[in-house]
This record gives structure tokens, C-alpha cells and sequence, in this order.
């Protein structure tokens, strides 16, 4: 039985609870919903301005609040890039390798493709060697 890719990425495929977590708020953090509630969050301190007696405390609670949260985000996003770009880079690897396989099959027929499938080869896999 063959399953389609979207139901393949929504499996756990062996991911820790972090990594789900990490898929789970890269999803949440890029969602319209999440940018209204961050538009929600800001205009509610705007309007509880009168409500605190020290301004330089209403600001420190925005400042402080939005500091933290940018700094989880960027951990949790940080870690989300990496892992689609090492995804990225696996296909690109099979891609050249099969295209690497297909190039010696035509090799005999066209020996400038031997050199041209030595060059591809040595690709593969350069970004761990970089």
C-alpha cells in the first residue's frame, strides 16, 4: 500500500517530542491566527497605558514579554530551518545520485558524460564537507 507525502509528513517517523513540538510551533508562529494574537497582545498594552502608575514599568513588561518571546521563537524556528534544509539537501543528494546512475548507463554511448558523472559523484554529499 503507497501512501502520498502529506500523509507521510504528518507521521511521527521516529521524531523525538521536541522535534514534533518544534514542527508543531513552526506551524503556530507562521499561522495568520498567531499574528492577529500578537496584533491583540501589542494593542491591548497600548490601551492599558492609564491603568499602570509608572509608564517605565508598562513599558518593561512589553519589552521583557517580547524579548523572551522572540528569543523562543527564534530557537524553535532556528531548529525548524535546519531540519528542512537537511531534508532539502538528502533530495538533492538522491536527485544527483540518480542522475549520476543514469549518466553511466549513456557513458558508453558518450565518454565526455564519465567525467561529466565523476564531477556529479563528488558532489554529493559536499555540503557535510564544507
Amino acid at each position: 500500500m503507497q501512501r502520498d507525502a502529506a500523509e507521510d509528513r504528518h507521521r511521527a517517523d521516529g521524531r523525538n517530542a521536541f522535534e514534533r513540538f518544534v514542527e508543531w510551533g513552526h506551524r503556530q508562529a507562521s499561522s495568520a491566527p498567531f499574528f492577529t494574537l500578537c496584533l491583540v497582545v501589542v494593542v491591548g498594552w497600548a490601551l492599558s497605558a492609564p491603568l499602570w502608575p509608572n509608564l517605565k514599568e508598562w513599558q518593561y513588561v512589553i519589552h521583557t514579554t517580547a524579548s523572551v518571546v522572540t528569543l523562543l521563537l527564534l530557537a524553535l524556528l532556528e531548529n525548524s530551518g535546519r531540519r528542512a534544509e537537511e531534508a532539502a539537501q538528502e533530495k538533492l543528494n538522491l536527485i544527483a545520485e540518480g542522475l549520476a546512475e543514469l549518466m553511466d548507463s549513456r557513458a558508453a554511448d558518450d565518454p565526455a558524460l564519465s567525467e561529466a558523472t565523476s564531477k556529479l559523484r563528488e558532489a554529493v554529499g559536499l555540503e557535510e564537507r564544507h
